[in-house]
C-alpha cells in the first residue's frame, strides 16, 4: 500500500476536461457512430448524453479510487531496548497517519517502570526494598509497584504458592541468577537455609501504598511479571495517543489490539520448545484481537548432572528445580501482567494442576507442552484456545 501513488492534481484536471467537455460531433468513437447511424432521430442526442453520463460516472469512480487509496492503512514499527531485552510496537494508521512523538512517550513510561522494578538498578524501588532490613516497618512504594504486587498476590493464591516473587535467592543459589551459572547441584543444607527466607506471605501489602516485611531477610524479584506489566502500560500509552489497532511486544510477551492493516487479527508464533530450535522456529500460531499473550519455557536454561536435567524454573515450595517435564506454557488473558505471571506459575504446577487452574479462570486460556521420555512433544490445551499449525 505504501507503494501506491496519487494521481497528480493537474492530471486529474486534464482527464476531467477530456471527458466533460466532449462535443457531440467530436471524433469520440461511441458518439460518432451513433450520429452516423441515425442522423435525423432525436434519440441520438439522448444516447450521446447517456455516453457522457457514463463518462462522468467513470470519472467519479476514478476519484473514489484515488480517495480510497489515500485512506489506505499502513503499519508503523517502533523498536528499542528495555528490561534487559527488546521491545517492538506496531501501530496501524491511515495512509497519512503519523506516530510522531509516540516512541518518546513509550520510552519515558518504560523508564518509569524500570526505575520502579528493575533489580539491575541499584536505586530502583525494588533494590531499595531488598536492602531494607527492617521487619514490621512500612516501606512506601509507587502506584506501579503496588499494582504489580496486588496482581502477584492473586497469582500466588491461585497457584497455591507455585508462583512466588521471593524465590530469587534460590535462583541465584542454583546458578541461574545474576551471579553467574552453576554447574552442580548445591548442598541440601544450603538449599534448606536459603529456602527459610523465601515466601511471598512474608510480605504484607498495604492499600495505603506501602509494603511491610514480616521477616527482614525476605527480598523480591518481579521479573516474571514486570515484563507483562510493561507491555500493558505501553499499550495504555498507545491507546491514549488515539490508536486502536496495534501490537506491543516486550521480550516475547504481547498485547494485541484491534486488527492488522488487512483487517485480520494479529498472529503470534509460539517458539518450538526444543534447545536446538532457532528463535524464529515456530511451533504453533495463535490469532489475537484485544488480548494479551505470554509464554514461559525451560528448554534453554538448564544444566545436566548425573544424567538429570536441572532447569532454571525453581519450585519455591521445595527449593529445587521442577521435574514435571513441562517445557513450555503459553497463556492468553485480558492483560499481560496476569498472563506473564500465570505462565511461570503453570511451569511450576505441572500439566494437570496447571490446566485445571486455567480452566477455572473464565477469561484465560492456555497451552501446556510436555516433553515425553522419547523426546516427543505432548500438548495439553485448555478450553476455548484456538491454535494453528506452524506455517510451512
Amino acid at each position: 500500500m505504501s507503494n501506491e501513488q496519487r494521481v497528480p492534481s493537474n492530471e486529474v484536471k486534464e482527464k476531467e476536461s477530456d471527458w466533460l467537455r466532449l462535443p457531440l460531433d467530436s471524433g469520440y468513437r461511441g458518439s460518432r457512430l451513433l450520429a452516423e447511424a441515425c442522423p435525423t432521430c432525436p434519440s441520438v442526442f439522448f444516447l450521446t448524453r447517456c455516453s457522457l453520463l457514463v463518462a462522468r460516472c467513470f470519472f467519479l469512480a476514478a476519484l473514489l479510487c484515488i480517495w480510497v487509496s489515500c485512506d489506505a492503512r499502513r503499519e508503523h514499527t517502533l523498536a528499542g531496548r528495555t528490561m534487559g531485552t527488546t521491545y517492538a510496537v506496531k501501530v496501524v494508521t491511515g495512509r497519512f497517519g503519523s506516530v510522531a512523538g509516540l516512541q518518546e512517550k513509550i520510552d519515558r513510561r518504560l523508564d518509569e517502570i524500570n526505575r520502579s522494578m528493575s533489580p539491575y538498578l541499584t536505586e530502583s524501588e525494588i533494590s531499595r526494598f531488598n536492602r531494607f532490613h527492617q521487619a514490621g516497618v512500612e516501606f512506601p512504594v509507587s502506584a506501579d509497584f503496588l499494582r504489580v504486587m496486588k496482581v502477584a498476590a492473586r497469582i500466588h493464591a491461585l497457584s497455591e504458592g507455585a508462583w512466588d516473587g521471593t524465590v530469587n535467592p534460590l535462583v541465584d543459589l542454583w546458578g541461574f541468577g545474576r551471579a553467574g551459572r552453576a554447574v552442580q547441584v548445591p548442598p541440601a543444607e544450603k538449599i534448606a537455609a536459603v529456602l527459610a527466607d523465601v515466601g511471598f506471605s512474608k510480605i504484607d501489602i498495604r492499600d495505603s501504598g506501602a509494603l511491610v516485611k514480616r521477616e527482614a531477610p525476605v527480598t523480591l524479584d518481579l521479573s516474571s511479571i514486570a515484563k507483562g506489566y510493561g507491555v500493558d502500560q505501553v499499550a495504555d500509552v498507545v491507546r491514549a495517543a488515539g490508536f486502536a489497532d496495534f501490537l506491543v511486544e516486550i521480550g516475547g510477551e504481547v498485547v494485541a489490539a484491534g486488527v492488522r492493516t488487512d483487517g485480520l487479527p494479529w498472529r503470534v508464533g509460539i517458539n518450538r520448545p526444543k534447545p536446538e530450535a532457532g528463535v524464529h522456529e515456530i511451533y504453533k500460531v495463535v490469532s489475537l484481537k484485544d488480548r494479551a499473550f505470554a509464554t514461559s519455557g525451560d528448554y534453554r536454561q538448564f544444566f545436566m548432572q548425573g544424567g538429570i536435567r536441572y532447569s532454571h524454573i525453581i519450585d519455591p515450595r521445595t527449593g529445587y528445580p521442577v521435574a514435571n517435564r513441562v517445557v513450555s506454557v503459553s497463556i492468553l488473558a485480558d492483560d499481560c501482567t496476569l498472563a506473564d505471571g500465570l505462565a511461570t506459575a503453570v511451569m511450576v504446577m505441572g500439566a494437570d494442576k496447571g490446566l485445571a487452574m486455567i480452566d477455572r479462570l473464565e477469561t484465560v486460556q492456555g497451552l501446556i507442552v510436555v516433553e515425553m521420555p522419547d523426546g516427543s512433544l505432548q500438548e495439553h490445551a485448555s478450553q476455548g484456545i484456538l491454535l494453528e499449525p506452524a506455517p510451512r
